[in-house]
């Protein structure tokens, strides 16, 4: 399923800001608008569905009476969220936002159903009159917590608990590596491949297979926060990720890769109230506040968090990009996937099917 999922994706590009649909209909001012959310995971204190979860709240607390949220959580992608979708938009909200990669096709289904509800495929990258998308440059974050991971590791081997090997899940990995050696060239990475994006078992058992490895920095791209916890009890280090989660790690954490959904969310419930919502698309990032980097770790020194910090506002000016070479780029197989001197553009990075030098993995 998954394969296929990829390569859809590798064929698109959603990240223009262009909208365009026909003239839009306001919402009734005495009506509060109905916004439903979809979530992949159980809610948790932190993690993927949490900060999606805090951005509904920035929703109500911006907009007040003149919105009414509904959330359904731990909603498997397939036929469980066709139905859950369509539920809503049956009862009477008219704006449903999907986060979920395997929620897109779902919701196109239903949109077409419901040619009135406006329907956001956040991870999704299909549009159509009703239906607009969005993601965030989490490779961005990535980037700044390799560099991070660099200056902490001893071994000079990290960790990398993954869900499924798809463009969004190897721009990350790879910005991740990349950051570390541009700091520590003697740096690797070992990833295990979790097939699935909520597992807190399955993500402890691979974090403690890679401790095991003498990994002694983790970072992970799932949904719980089961690696931050491995790490705490083994006494290693970890980069949190979707939420800040020194609370779970206080001894662990060295820095989260944090995504800020309240401001994007609001804004479209606002279009939708006003009657300017459009489709299209959003690729944010660091420039854009949907990604950042902060909550280090009381170990981290203060002159790798001044570096990052530094890093972090280069990425938001444009002045340095985690995709470009100052030398060839090679993957793990040898090959030159980024020629010295250059940027892979958005579509190439969108299309990514590779992993970098130092990554010790297989795509599956």
């Amino acid at each position: 399923m998954y394969k296929n999922l990829v390569a859809a994706f590798a064929a698109a590009c959603f990240i223009s800001p262009v909208f365009s649909q026909p003239a839009p209909v306001p919402v009734a001012p005495h009506e509060p608008l109905k916004i439903g959310f979809v979530y992949v995971a159980p809610l948790t204190d932190a993690g993927w569905v949490r900060q999606h979860d805090e951005g509904r709240k920035a929703v109500e607390a911006a907009l007040g009476t003149k919105v009414k949220t509904t959330y359904v959580e731990n909603v498997p992608e397939g036929p469980d969220a066709e139905r859950v979708i369509r539920d809503l938009a049956k009862t009477g909200h008219k704006l449903i936002f999907t986060p979920s990669f395997g929620y897109m096709e779902p919701t196109l289904k239903v949109a077409a159903e419901f040619p009135d509800v406006k329907f956001e495929s956040v991870t999704g990258y299909k549009t159509t009159p009703n239906v607009a998308v969005a993601n965030a440059r989490y490779y961005e974050g990535r980037y700044l917590a390799g560099i991070a991971a660099g200056r902490m590791t001893t071994s000079n081997t990290a960790g990398y608990v993954a869900g499924f090997p798809i463009p969004e899940v190897l721009q990350g990995i790879n910005a991740f590596a990349l950051g570390m050696r541009s700091v520590n060239p003697r740096a690797e990475v070992k990833v295990v491949w979790l097939n699935a994006w909520f597992d807190p078992t399955r993500e402890r058992d691979a974090a403690m297979t890679l401790f095991n490895q003498n990994v002694d920095v983790i970072s992970f791209h799932t949904g719980s926060s089961a690696v931050m916890v491995a790490a705490q009890e083994r006494g290693k280090l970890a980069i949190a990720y979707h939420s800040d989660m020194r609370q779970i790690a206080p001894d662990a954490q060295v820095v989260a890769v944090t995504h800020q959904w309240g401001a994007y969310y609001t804004q479209r419930a606002k279009a939708v109230l006003d009657g300017s919502w459009k489709t299209g698309g959003v690729w944010g990032g660091v420039r854009e506040g949907m990604v950042k980097v902060d909550g280090f770790g009381r170990k981290v020194p203060k002159a790798v968090q001044l570096e990052v910090l530094a890093r972090q506002k280069d990425i938001a000016s444009g002045k340095l990009h985690p995709f470009y070479a100052r030398q060839a780029v090679l993957d793990n197989e040898g090959k030159v996937v980024i020629a010295q001197g250059q940027t892979l553009s958005d579509e190439q990075i969108l299309k990514m099917n590779w992993l970098a030098q130092g990554v010790h993995a297989k795509l599956k």
